[in-house]
């Protein structure tokens, strides 16, 4: 499956002209047709990344954003994937990661707001880690400040959690990273995405905006990351996009032939439990 990261500067709550930043940007990187691919945009794309939702976050139900995807992901047969701050119908704020396509639409809300920077103020936190499937692709939907836990990446749940089942390693090709990652830590993003692609033998689509807000400046560094921590496309500097063509079947060879993931570890916690 062809995956093609768009890294968009996000113009602060406007989705309107994010839409079109991101058309400009799709239609560059598909000169040959947008069918079979998968377009990942990056954290909140459609407003900024807002920690003070109220006036700047859409009704899930009303998002043009996220009619947007709907529409476009259906006109073009294509998948599109990205985060929305979005009011959901309970009255709660979300960080929802939305994957779209043609048929179906799932969503991950985000697990791990960022509390040094007040997202835990005002938006509720998911629970559960979403895989969703497109084209016989597993892909583990995650989102930003997600990247720092890899306990989360690999189960789907924390070895705090009230739950008694038994951990099981979650099931997956590729993990997708949207993010607002700011420049100032750009040696995390850059080694954290790596990392979670090596030691799950996965690839990586880590996709982060360009551009400044009030609070910081971005400067990318979006990849797409093979199951050996290699780079098999890359973004450049400024608004950007790049593509690569993932198979399933080739990450199943890898692992096959290097089974580290027979020899993973459950977290220490669950020790308790059996």
């Amino acid at each position: 499956m062809k995956i093609t990261i768009l890294q968009t500067d996000i113009a602060w709550s406007a989705p309107q002209e994010n839409i079109k930043r991101a058309e400009r940007l799709m239609s560059e990187a598909a000169a040959d047709g947008m069918s079979d691919t998968l377009f990942v945009l990056p954290e909140m794309w459609a407003t900024g990344f807002c920690v003070a939702p109220e006036g700047i976050a859409e009704d899930e139900e009303q998002s043009e954003a996220l009619t947007w995807m709907k529409d476009t992901a259906r006109s073009k047969e294509c998948a599109i994937s990205g985060s929305l701050a979005v009011r959901t119908s309970d009255g709660k704020y979300r960080n929802r990661h939305y994957f779209v396509t043609p048929a179906t639409t799932v969503f991950y809300d985000k697990r791990h707001l960022f509390r040094h920077g007040g997202e835990d103020t005002f938006f509720t936190a998911g629970q559960e880690a979403v895989v969703a499937e497109w084209k016989g692709l597993r892909l583990l939907l995650q989102t930003c400040y997600d990247l720092r836990f890899p306990v989360f990446s690999r189960y789907g749940r924390s070895p705090l959690s009230p739950s008694a089942a038994p951990f099981s390693p979650l099931l997956y090709d590729a993990i997708i990273y949207v993010a607002n990652w700011p420049a100032k830590r750009q040696l995390a993003w850059e080694t954290l995405t790596r990392a979670r692609a090596i030691e799950n033998q996965c690839c990586v689509v880590a996709v982060n905006r360009v551009g400044s807000d009030t609070a910081c400046d971005y400067i990318g560094g979006s990849a797409i990351i093979d199951p050996l921590g290699r780079t098999m496309s890359a973004c450049s500097a400024g608004v950007a996009w790049c593509s690569s063509d993932v198979d399933g079947a080739d990450i199943a060879k890898a692992r096959q032939r290097f089974r580290v993931l027979d020899d993973r570890d459950l977290p220490a916690a669950v020790r308790t439990l059996s």
